[in-house]
């Protein structure tokens, strides 16, 4: 039997569930995830039902034994009464476990079942969607809520079930056996429920005192505890300062949790004090019942014990709104991101693009970003966000693109910062779907396209490639999980990259570190060209591959490239214009719109923004026209 003794709300906020409402939809849906256990679930109840009656036999075999075994010498009886009531005992240890059991093959389960369901919604949904939503909150939704929510079925229901039986037959046992002192002991009841109230708002208060000082201290340690944070501590901050700080928020959490300990123990001693004043009432009058013949001395036994198991499940039927609706908050927040608008996905009868020749074609694209209500959810924005977010399009941030690169073609993109290149790019594999026009791959709008064969058909080389933290080998085998050790060491060294990687400790089982800071940028972005080529895409994207690299780190960089871009279609987006003179098409972008398009002579020949770029950039000094 799971019984929850604590204060009314305690740890939980009654401020934070007002309005909240029992919606059949949101019981509906949750009924869903916990269909798959029902059976499960009947067999839970019933543990409960079976302990709840079994804990009602020992008071009884205890009246009996005072009543009947003792006054009549009946020995016998003794060893039997005695007997069953081990037995009860044994039984109720037994049924103990077996209610465990099934309570946690139904909690975990749960837990199981809407983790997946929410990893494979967040992980289909669109970029737009992870450049507003605060990682924290995410992650919270996956463990916090879905823990939360998974408590609603073993912990709520169990809860409130097993209070309800435990209640019903205890009084109604106690009133079969004498009323009168059943009332009596209900009489004190208010004494104690009243002083835990007000004990509840105050814990109420402080729980969320404390549970916004622990986010703001787990903020900290996040921010500084990766590499990127212990390098900007190292560099520019205080280590004395950063612990002071630290060290004052810690003592905000430690001073609140005296306080909540101290107010707790209160309850528990209130809890105490009743049912001892409960039981002393009974006691007191009903040993007067008994000097007068009214009841038998074994009655009286029962009732003192009978009336310490009401007054815990009358405390908790009167919080058990509380607790449903914070199950229904729990839900209904999983359900939020759940629901979250998937604005990229496939469409109707969408094909496989099959052996793709690599032909890219913008056709007069147009593009502003979606709308945060359409990609994002409120709740999960950063701090300082509005509940709700604005539906209005934003500005457009890319004016008729119109280009066509052949297969094997290498294009650059080129311009100031922010003029919309990266953006550009990231049409092509449909990370966002253009505002009108369209984007096609020989000949296929990428929309009609499945996003497994698009994104099969396209490598990606960033400015600052992301590796995961673990090995070499696996990280170079996210691009394609069946390669062998010899097609890893080919693309490895095609990319300039094995000898670096045979050198390391463990070869290609070294573990690369967060974000692979294990590694320099130039290793890094090697490793990252290796995995391209182990993805072997008829279409590559470069979007400042080589930006942050210096002469050397470059040099071999682009070497790597030149192997790797031969015979594939390649989107080169650069600021060094160094890197892209070669380029069969070189197209200057600026403010959304393709300005200049030609060869790299041919522009500097044009004298346009392009020469001046080059200007600035490369310090040469364009022809004039």
């Amino acid at each position: 039997m799971r019984m929850r003794f604590g204060p009314p709300g305690h740890a939980r906020d009654r401020e934070a569930l007002k309005g909240v409402t029992l919606d059949r939809g949101v019981l509906k849906r949750a009924w869903g995830f916990a269909r798959p256990y029902r059976l499960v679930i009947l067999g839970f109840l019933a543990t409960i039902v079976v302990s709840s009656l079994i804990g009602l036999l020992p008071p009884l075999l205890f009246r009996a034994i005072i009543d009947t075994a003792i006054p009549e010498g009946n020995r016998q009886l003794v060893v039997v009464l005695t007997a069953v009531t081990v037995a009860a005992a044994l039984g109720s240890a037994l049924i103990g476990i077996l209610q465990r059991w099934l309570s946690s093959v139904i909690g975990e389960g749960m837990i199981h079942d809407l983790r997946v369901a929410l990893f494979d919604k967040v992980q289909r949904m669109p970029v737009a969607f992870f450049t507003r939503t605060q990682t924290g909150a995410l992650i919270s939704r996956l463990n916090n809520d879905v823990i939360g929510a998974q408590d609603a079925v073993t912990g709520t229901l169990g809860s409130i079930v097993s209070n309800v039986i435990v209640l019903a037959t205890t009084l109604t046992t106690m009133l079969i056996l004498e009323w009168r002192l059943t009332l009596l002991a209900l009489v004190v009841l208010p004494l104690f429920v009243l002083p835990a109230k007000r004990v509840g708002k105050v814990l109420q208060s402080i729980s969320r005192e404390r549970m916004n000082l622990n986010a703001q201290m787990n903020t900290q340690m996040t921010e500084r505890f990766n590499v990127a944070g212990a390098m900007l501590v190292k560099l520019y901050g205080d280590y004395d300062d950063e612990l002071g700080d630290f060290g004052n928020r810690a003592a905000r959490v430690r001073d609140t949790g005296v306080r909540q300990a101290l107010y707790g123990r209160v309850f528990f001693v209130a809890l105490g004090v009743v049912a001892a004043v409960g039981t002393a009432v009974v006691y007191g009058v009903g040993a007067q019942l008994v000097i007068s013949g009214t009841i038998s001395l074994g009655t009286l036994v029962a009732m003192a014990a009978y009336v310490t198991r009401i007054y815990g499940p009358l405390n908790d039927l009167t919080n058990a709104r509380v607790d449903l609706m914070t199950a229904i908050v729990s839900f209904e927040r999983v359900f939020e991101v759940l629901d979250a608008p998937t604005s990229i996905q496939d469409r109707p009868g969408a094909v496989d693009l099959v052996e793709p020749l690599g032909r890219v074609e913008f056709d007069h694209v147009s593009f502003r970003y979606p709308a945060a209500n359409v990609v994002s959810v409120a709740s999960l924005e950063a701090p300082g966000s509005t509940d709700e977010l604005p539906a209005g399009p934003p500005p457009e941030v890319l004016h008729d693109i119109d280009v066509v690169i052949e297969p094997g073609r290498e294009v650059a993109f080129v311009g100031p910062s922010g003029a919309g290149k990266t953006t550009l790019a990231s049409l092509v594999p449909r990370l966002y779907d253009v505002t009108a026009g369209a984007v096609r791959i020989d000949g296929h709008d990428v929309r009609d396209l499945t996003q497994t064969s698009l994104h099969a058909a396209i490598g990606v080389v960033a400015q600052d490639p992301h590796l995961f933290h673990e090995s070499v080998a696996a990280n170079l085998r996210y691009a394609r999980p069946d390669a062998t050790a010899a097609e890893l060491e080919r693309a490895c060294r095609a990319a300039r990259i094995h000898d670096v990687i045979v050198a390391l400790p463990d070869g290609y089982d070294t573990i690369v570190g967060e974000r692979g800071y294990r590694l320099s940028g130039g290793e890094k972005q090697r490793v990252a060209i290796a995995r391209m080529l182990l993805k072997d895409p008829a279409i590559v994207i470069l979007d400042e591959a080589t930006s942050h690299l210096d002469t050397e780190n470059e040099a071999m960089v682009q070497a790597a490239l030149d192997d790797a871009l031969r015979h594939r279609t390649s989107i080169v987006i650069a600021h060094r214009l160094s890197t892209i003179r070669d380029a069969d098409l070189i197209c200057v972008v600026d403010d959304g719109r393709i300005v200049e398009r030609g060869t790299h002579e041919d522009l500097l020949a044009l004298g346009g923004l392009y020469a001046e770029l080059y200007l600035t950039l490369v310090g040469e000094t364009a022809p004039t026209r």
